[in-house]
């Protein structure tokens, strides 16, 4: 059955089939993350952030909620490929084959800007805010007695969304790949963007303005990547469709000319007959 003859309650189905599947790999690497949370957690511990810090249980339960936490976001590091492969494999059915093996090959790249992304919140981010942290306790001669949940806790919080901001320039490039996306709006709305990213920048960063350059920059470089990106991709879509057009035309023409030239057939045929 063709994908775009699907009934809602197949769709339905079907994404419930790769929920499963989804559900499944995820299992399986929280199997996996139990035995890297351990090592992972004594490496944030005695990172150059926390060295100097007196990480304390204040619940019973912390040091099992921290642990189960790591595990947690390490399972759905690992998944991540799978996640988006299902994801893509939901939506394209419908799109063309070259569509199909264009947009499948962008998912190890979304992968690794997600990892590019973690990094940059923990060693560029996550340091110059517990910086700012510590100094403003000691100006203001607060003793800091940290938790470690609340600071596995402030961690994550800083860390992954950022994960998930810079896979902009892939979602970009597969929104513009399938036509849905129009790089000329990205350009006219440059400013507006800049703005929404830099409030972003300074919710996250530390109030000085150092900070806010440093976290700014780089979701603006981020944002005129995607716009090259998605001008790259959007180029190819119009490609793409004038070569279905194309095909099309092609196809329906090669139709008339067997239809004519089946009824000049049956038109000898009952010449011949008739004789």
């Amino acid at each position: 059955m063709n994908p775009k003859d699907l009934t809602v309650i197949e769709h339905i189905e079907e994404l419930r089939k790769r929920l499963f599947v989804c559900a499944i790999f995820f299992i399986l690497s929280l199997i996996v993350s139990f035995y890297f949370a351990k090592p992972i957690i004594k490496y944030i511990q005695y990172s150059e952030q926390a060295e100097q810090l007196t990480l304390n249980a204040f619940n019973v339960g912390d040091p099992l909620t921290v642990y189960l936490e790591v595990t947690f976001i390490v399972a759905l590091i690992f998944t991540s490929p799978i996640l988006l492969y299902q994801l893509w494999a939901f939506i394209t059915p419908g799109l063309h084959e070259t569509e199909r093996k264009a947009t499948l090959k962008y998912i190890p790249y979304a992968f690794l800007l997600f990892v590019v992304g973690l990094a940059f919140g923990y060693y560029v981010l996550f340091p110059n805010v517990m910086n700012f942290m510590m100094h403003l306790s000691q100006d203001l001669e607060i003793q800091q007695t940290i938790g470690i949940n609340e600071y596995f806790g402030f961690l994550f919080k800083l860390v992954v969304p950022f994960g998930i901001i810079f896979e902009l320039p892939v979602v970009m490039l597969f929104l513009a790949r399938l036509g849905i996306l129009d790089p000329q709006l990205m350009v006219k709305i440059r400013k507006y963007a800049y703005f929404v990213l830099f409030v972003l920048a300074v919710l996250v960063a530390p109030p000085d303005i150092i900070s806010y350059i440093l976290i700014s920059i780089p979701l603006f470089v981020l944002y005129e990547i995607s716009i090259v990106i998605a001008r790259i991709g959007y180029k190819k879509y119009r490609v793409a469709e004038e070569m279905r057009i194309q095909e099309e035309k092609e196809i329906a023409q090669k139709i008339q000319i067997e239809e004519l030239l089946a009824e000049q057939r049956r038109q000898i045929e009952e010449m011949t007959n008739r004789q």
